[in-house]
């Protein structure tokens, strides 16, 4: 039985992305870019690596040291484990307009979060006292499937104690905004170049 929303709680909500959405540019670019400029290894053969095996990641089917071990060999990037994941979670550039929009969302809107993400990685957000806004997380990593399956989705309104119809969803990857509709939520896709004009559209939204 999902858990469902007691009778005083608005009629309209919100989830999240997190990677493009509560970040500036991509995490994973970002990543392998500040790999590559540690080491020495070319960003295109850590990119050739990385992008062929993230997915293991972002299904929980790999460990972050299991992970980094197939990329150490394949690329030939000379850096410890323990380097790499204190280079890795350090990647992370925070959107900081989106946590004021966070912040300011009135008290009884329930905001949810549905974000492909890796170990230790969503662990790390986890930690972030601004994430404690956030009502039962939704990482892929952990579900063992990743947007834009339909599971994913599922998982989020399930997750949101609330039915879809009643859920803006937020992403910055039109695919993703694409399959969120097909699931019943409102789609709105975001760009932090034009977070006046998101913020104005959430508002509309919510007080709709």
């Amino acid at each position: 039985m999902k858990d469902q929303a007691p009778s005083s709680l608005p009629l309209r909500h919100v989830a999240f992305d997190w990677g493009g959405v509560f970040t500036i540019g991509t995490f994973d670019g970002r990543s392998t870019q500040n790999v590559a400029d540690r080491s020495g290894v070319p960003v295109e053969r850590v990119r050739e690596s990385y992008f062929r095996h993230v997915r293991q990641l972002e299904v929980g089917a790999w460990s972050l040291p299991q992970f980094w071990t197939v990329l150490q060999e394949e690329a030939g990037i000379p850096m410890p484990y323990g380097e790499f994941e204190s280079l890795y979670l350090g990647s992370i550039v925070d959107n900081g307009p989106m946590f004021d929009t966070l912040a300011a969302l009135p008290a009884g809107v329930r905001v949810g979060l549905l974000s492909n993400n890796y170990p230790v990685v969503s662990d790390h957000l986890r930690r972030d006292p601004r994430f404690g806004r956030f009502h039962r997380p939704v990482f892929s990593n952990e579900l063992g499937h990743k947007k834009p399956s339909p599971e994913a989705f599922a998982a989020l309104e399930a997750a949101m104690g609330v039915p879809a119809a009643q859920v803006a969803f937020v992403d910055d990857v039109q695919e993703n905004i694409d399959a969120a509709n097909a699931a019943g939520f409102h789609g709105i896709l975001y760009s932090h170049e034009a977070h006046g004009r998101f913020e104005q559209a959430l508002t509309a939204w919510l007080q709709g």
